[in-house]
């Protein structure tokens, strides 16, 4: 089915959310921050174990903002495009469960932001990043000046930002800014990013839905919370976690020698 110019369709645990706008490099405009938000707020399930966040075709994952569209608008219509971003993407970052992006070509601007949202990226090994924002008058400011130096440092993040530094998946492997690269360059083919990605993902499609939000809500505290309160919120997440039925499963199938299932609860 398709929510505006997003795909959106089920497949092994996995909420996949594709980008259809091929012709435009996958480029977020209007409808299709909307359709974001509207996934979130309408169509996203208890049943989904992760999100999977790529685009259409080989060339993009997301080309940034929608330049053509962005030249017609007024200075106030900027400004709550920006709002938007924050509040029809932003679920990306404190979602339930984890969300991934399936980087299928250049992220580059607003398509990298929309990466730097997830918490996990997987990268095809053609795939190029920047935030060449700056060359343009403007900053990164879906969240790229926030989310980059938490990911790769302040002095990484410094240097792509303020040079608009251009890196491949490989370099972008090495400091950290994504998890995976999968494929070969320069001929990349059409859906082996996305099931690499799926495959990569198993241990969370098929996990303890209650361990991965428990473990995802103290990972994501400890970037706002100092060690101390930190190891007390991951005490209350791990409790959540105790009084589980999938806790007993999983040591009832460690004494079977068997694969555990997990159901939730």
């Amino acid at each position: 089915m398709h929510v505006g110019p997003l795909e959106i369709r089920r497949q092994e645990g996995a909420l996949i959310l594709t980008i259809q706008r091929e012709e435009r490099r996958n480029a977020l405009d209007l409808a299709t921050i909307q359709a974001f938000g509207d996934v979130f707020r309408q169509h996203l399930s208890a049943e989904d174990r992760a999100v999977v966040v790529t685009g259409s075709g080989t060339a993009a994952f997301c080309a940034g903002a929608d330049l053509k569209e962005r030249r017609e608008m007024s200075l106030d219509q900027v400004r709550a495009q920006l709002l938007r971003y924050r509040s029809d993407l932003g679920w990306l970052s404190t979602c339930p469960v984890p969300t991934v992006a399936a980087i299928n070509g250049a992220a580059l601007g607003g398509g990298l932001e929309l990466a730097l949202l997830c918490d996990l990226r997987v990268a095809a090994a053609h795939a190029s990043f920047a935030l060449p924002e700056t060359s343009l008058g403007i900053i990164p400011a879906a969240g790229g000046t926030q989310y980059l130096p938490r990911v790769v440092g302040a002095a990484k993040a410094r240097e792509l930002i303020l040079l608009g530094t251009r890196i491949d998946a490989s370099e972008a492997l090495r400091i950290g800014l994504v998890h995976r690269v999968a494929g070969t360059a320069p001929a990349p083919v059409a859906g082996e990013l996305l099931a690499d990605a799926l495959r990569w993902i198993e241990p969370i499609t098929r996990g303890a839905p209650l361990a991965q939000r428990a473990a995802l809500r103290a990972l994501r505290a400890a970037d706002r919370l100092d060690l101390d309160a930190g190891l007390e919120f991951e005490l209350g997440c791990y409790e959540a976690c105790l009084t589980s039925e999938d806790r007993l499963e999983a040591l009832a199938a460690f004494a079977e020698k068997r694969r555990p299932v997990f159901n939730g609860r």
